[in-house]
């Protein structure tokens, strides 16, 4: 069994003796905010540490009582019940102490466009729009779209949602690159199977707090918002363009109220920005990024969904599924992220071990 060195153990504890004298102080909102956010996030491991350790001081406890030959036949029972319940919280333990994605308890910003295939692409990525709506509702989180193209023949030529919830992006964010789509289009009258694509792009929703951006830095326009024609089409100038200076970034939100458009364009933004940073940092931490799984290129082809042979197939871990129904619906769609998500502690554990 491999045990957890002390010192990482009493550096935990440390950090939260720390964080609950200072959460004891006054604090400035930020400050108050940050704190908090990291002692709620270090709970769980805290309550597996100190769970571990009194199981082996309940362990040490026996050992003089299985050198007494009238209670070392019930002592041993109770070690090796003990013994296992230790295996089990150092895994667990391990596990929790895997250096953590700072965003993995944000809610996240969906972004899904078309690629390859023309109405075809739009149908797979409206498709996959509901493949994730459904999803988030079995979870209990909430779906905003806060912008989105129609296609030509239905589906979505680009939609952008927001999903709410705790958890979302540890989850979803290995959904980030190129979705793969065979099947025969409704439209093609020859029978023939077609490929095409969508891409798939997953931001953790920034807050104020994560991402400060300067008035200065950015520069708001009104555009004609555009609509899908009607009495209403094309009347208001409603709609919300934001430049990123900085960066060059552009956000553009249409809807019929201006300042749901201008606090949803910021939304996006701070996503955006928040992003950028963090990939930034994986740059800068390429070569642990490589035995990552999913790195959240949006270049990278991570998946296909082959219709004829009601199979989907994640290439980033050889994992193949007859269940396309299941998975398309949403309802199986943990069946592949659990195991991107093993795979992925797989690679920190071997990681951590090697350094």
């Amino acid at each position: 069994m491999t045990m957890i060195p002390e010192q990482k153990i009493d550096a935990l504890i440390s950090r939260v003796e720390v964080i609950d004298a200072k959460l004891s102080t006054p604090l400035d909102s930020d400050t108050l905010v940050k704190l908090s956010r990291e002692r709620a996030e270090l709970e769980p491991v805290f309550e597996g540490v100190t769970a571990l350790r009194a199981a082996l001081h309940e362990r040490e406890g026996l050992e003089a009582l299985l050198a007494d030959k009238e209670m070392a036949a019930m002592a041993r029972e109770e070690a090796e019940a003990l013994d296992a319940r230790i295996e089990a919280l150092t895994e667990e333990v391990r596990l929790l102490l895997l250096p953590k994605d700072a965003a993995d308890e944000k809610s996240a910003i969906v972004e899904i466009r078309a690629g390859t295939g023309g109405d075809e692409a739009a149908l797979f990525a409206g498709d996959l729009f509901r493949m994730y709506q459904r999803y988030a509702d079995l979870h209990g989180w909430r779906v905003e779209v806060l912008s989105e193209s129609e296609g030509d023949a239905g589906g979505f030529k680009e939609i952008i949602a927001n999903i709410t919830g705790k958890g979302v992006f540890a989850r979803l964010k290995f959904e980030s690159g190129v979705h793969r789509v065979q099947r025969v289009p409704a439209t093609e009258a020859s029978g023939r199977i077609h490929t095409s694509a969508a891409t798939v792009a997953v931001l953790p929703e920034a807050e104020e707090v994560d991402v400060a951006i300067r008035p200065e830095d950015i520069r708001v326009d009104t555009t004609r918002a555009s609509s899908a024609g009607g009495q209403h089409a094309n009347t208001t100038d409603s709609g919300i363009r934001i430049l990123h200076i900085p960066t060059g970034i552009i956000i553009i939100a249409q809807s019929r109220s201006q300042h749901q458009n201008r606090a949803q364009a910021m939304q996006m933004l701070r996503a955006r920005l928040f992003d950028l940073e963090r990939q930034n940092a994986d740059d800068e931490r390429a070569e642990a990024r490589r035995v990552q799984v999913g790195s959240g290129d949006r270049s990278e082809r991570i998946r296909t969904y082959n219709f004829p042979q009601g199979r989907v197939t994640d290439h980033r871990i050889n994992l193949t599924l007859y269940k396309l129904d299941e998975v398309i619906a949403g309802d199986g769609l943990d069946d592949v992220i659990e195991p991107l998500i093993t795979d992925h502690q797989a690679s920190l554990l071997a990681a951590e071990e090697a350094a």
